[in-house]
């Protein structure tokens, strides 16, 4: 078993290899952000608003906010999740740009090249 480590989620692989939680936060990523999604939370939402006209129970009331509830704190994590896998790929295309430039002004050529090529497209990666 792993052991619990808080480094930030881009730094956690060094060999491009992505871990089963990566995987999932892309996955569902990409779910939340598809038309399907969409209609999923206008049916919570319309839900939501049907059981208070139509005076439901309160155990109704409080399945559908808990649902609710559910939704935005999944949909909160991944979207923290995203934004610190995309804050890292601008990273290192912002170091190995400076790294090149100083490169490039020293009249060579070596491994901030290397670097700055392989950041292009990072933010697919990781």
């Amino acid at each position: 078993m792993r052991a619990l480590t808080f480094q930030h989620p881009a730094r956690k692989r060094h060999d491009g290899r992505r871990g089963r939680f990566e995987e999932f936060a892309e996955l569902a990523s990409n779910f939340t952000s598809s038309p399907l999604f969409a209609a999923l939370c206008l049916f919570l939402v319309g839900g939501f608003i049907a059981v208070h006209v139509a005076g439901l129970s309160t155990e109704w009331q409080v399945l559908v906010g808990d649902s609710m509830a559910a939704v935005t704190l999944l949909l909160l994590a991944m979207l923290k999740n995203s934004e610190r896998r995309a804050e890292h790929a601008i990273q290192r295309k912002l170091d190995a740009i400076a790294r090149a430039m100083l490169e490039q002004q020293e009249g060579k050529r070596g491994q901030a090249y290397e670097d700055l090529k392989a950041a292009v497209g990072m933010e697919e990666r990781l």
